[in-house]
């Protein structure tokens, strides 16, 4: 049994490590930021975190309530209450998280982001410019979270499903088998090793199927206020086409990268124990995918926010470093800008917000190894 765990976060995957991590006996201490306070009141009101058996007719997985060791609202008590931080933030909130916790992080720490998103890259550049050099923590990136849940009540959570695996990279690479060691007791579901944090990075399975489908389904999800089963009904013949486009320019990047990347079928079938013969048809019969009505509603959902902004520009930036053309995923975030009057170009995870410019392939893949 892992004995304690500091969980940085309370949305839906804060929440359901947190208690996931009680329910397999580990003590843990949830963190809320400034300004997100009513997770934790909540929590504390009722005594605890509660995993329904159903929710709308679905019947759900891991039912049952458990009581938080700690809740904090202080960052410096969170850090301190263990070796092993899991920070399950969206990419936007990693930057300001990295540079608030810096301070309060001792030697020999661990902190796996989930998702990574290159998340590891961005904390390294950080603690060069911060004058942290000779602080010696390790960072583990992982492709995705391990469980499709939703909040969909005051400390309640609908847990629809768990991966069976996830695969995870440590920064450097040459630790990533020590730190799977050491995370693994900790997890409810096998860790497996990936070459690097940028193999991380390009495989999370959001890339694929987020940015695009929603883009492409814009007018119906905004119209219709997001009352679709997201992967079914956004799915078609045609929009898979189109993934498919997308899902080989990724695998060509990662190709001129020295690395060997999963397909997205393959990958998803490994991931949730299925035997899908085309992307287009895992999305129409995953269970798992397929419980609930759970849509994007706007423009400025995660599924652009965050995965166009954090996964489709950095494979844009790899391939035009590599001298790939990935005129899909290009096209794609032209659209998102316009949608949501921006430039992820430059407000993305870019090489420079990675410590990444000016760098080749080369350097860039000896510096991750």
């Amino acid at each position: 049994m892992f004995s304690r765990v500091s969980v940085i976060g309370s949305g839906n995957a804060g929440l359901t490590a947190a208690y996931h991590f009680s329910l397999m006996g580990t003590r843990v201490c949830l963190y809320g930021a400034p300004g997100f306070d009513q997770p934790l009141d909540d929590i504390a009101q009722r005594g605890g975190i509660q995993a329904l058996a159903e929710f709308n007719d679905v019947s759900l997985v891991f039912a049952g309530t458990q009581a938080i060791d700690t809740l904090s609202r202080d960052l410096a008590e969170a850090v301190a209450f263990s070796d092993v931080l899991v920070l399950p933030v969206p990419s936007f909130a990693q930057e300001p998280l990295f540079r608030a916790m810096l301070p309060h992080l001792r030697d020999g720490q661990t902190l796996l982001l989930m998702p990574g998103n290159y998340g590891s890259l961005v904390f390294n550049r950080i603690k060069q410019e911060e004058g942290y050099q000779a602080l010696d923590v390790t960072l583990v990136d992982a492709i995705s979270i391990p469980w499709a849940t939703r909040i969909v009540g005051p400390a309640q959570l609908a847990i629809l499903g768990m991966k069976q695996q996830l695969p995870v990279a440590a920064l450097p690479a040459s630790r990533t088998r020590e730190a799977i060691e050491r995370l693994q007791p900790l997890m409810p579901l096998p860790l497996t090793a990936l070459d690097n944090v940028i193999a991380a990075g390009l495989e999370n399975i959001n890339f694929g199927g987020h940015p695009l489908l929603t883009t492409l389904n814009m007018g119906l999800l905004e119209n219709f206020n997001g009352q679709f089963n997201y992967y079914k009904d956004c799915c078609s013949v045609a929009t898979a086409r189109a993934a498919a486009v997308m899902e080989q320019e990724r695998l060509t990047v990662g190709e001129a990268l020295g690395l060997t990347l999963k397909s997205e079928l393959e990958t998803m079938n490994s991931l949730y124990g299925l035997s899908a013969e085309s992307v287009y048809e895992l999305n129409r019969t995953s269970e798992t995918h397929g419980k609930l009505n759970s849509a994007p509603k706007s423009a400025q959902d995660r599924y652009i926010t965050e995965d166009a902004a954090y996964l489709l520009v950095p494979c844009f930036e790899f391939g035009r470093l590599a001298g790939v053309k990935t005129a899909l995923v290009e096209s794609c975030l032209h659209i998102n800008n316009a949608y949501n009057e921006t430039d992820y170009f430059c407000s993305g995870r870019t090489l420079e917000k990675m410590g990444l410019a000016g760098k080749s392939v080369r350097e860039i893949m000896e510096l991750v190894a």
